[in-house]
């Protein structure tokens, strides 16, 4: 497109505009990735840090979980699971942040529920079988919330490789083409302004 434009004074000012307006778009993009970058990294620090409390919170579970099965044994475990299903209900919002959109759950009623409300005669059980229900029902809760971090995350992660892409798009091919073109269409009006100035003199000396 650029090549076919006809090579004169008014083309050449439209051609460095436009390597002025490339150049402000480079700008904002470069100011784009590095809030992204910054956004990123300010999420990456909690999330990694729910992250290590949710896997210390399934360790102590399952140990807990595993002393109450070696004392009440796995047939018992099974069948109070069986009459303790709870679905909360979740719900998923979608959240914008930088015009990167990502989404979060969360749940429509508490998991944790009192000893007193779960479907079984717990004078019988252990204390570790209470523990590893507490436990586990504190991992349910803190994975839902970690998982909307991650989608952030993921997100962020995109928007950072899409906004990169473009910038480099512009600064490796779009410029430098562009720049090409107002040089050869510089050397081309130079060369045809010298030409005509000899011819001019050339003129006025016969005359």
């Amino acid at each position: 497109m650029m090549e076919s434009l006809h090579p004169n004074r008014t083309n050449l000012l439209r051609l460095k505009e436009k390597r002025k307006n490339i150049a402000r778009s480079m700008n904002i993009l470069k100011a784009r990735r590095q809030a992204l970058i910054v956004e990123f990294l300010s999420s990456a620090h909690p999330f990694l840090e729910k992250r290590r409390k949710i896997m210390a919170l399934y360790g102590q579970g399952r140990q807990n979980l595993a002393v109450s099965r070696g004392v009440e044994g796995a047939p018992f475990l099974s069948a109070l699971a069986a009459v303790n299903l709870h679905d909360p209900g979740i719900a998923l919002e979608v959240k914008n942040v930088m015009g990167a959109k990502y989404k979060t759950a969360r749940l429509l009623e508490s998991i944790k529920r009192p000893v007193a409300e779960r479907e079984y005669d717990f004078l019988p059980t252990t204390p570790h079988l209470e523990e590893s229900f507490f436990l586990f029902e504190q991992v349910v809760e803190q994975m839902l919330d970690i998982a909307g971090d991650e989608n952030k995350l993921k997100n962020l992660g995109r928007e950072i490789q899409k906004t990169t892409r473009k910038f480099r798009v512009l600064e490796e091919r779009i410029l430098p083409e562009l720049a090409g073109h107002i040089r050869k269409m510089s050397q081309y009006i130079g060369e045809r302004e010298r030409e005509e100035y000899f011819r001019l003199k050339r003129f006025k000396d016969m005359r």
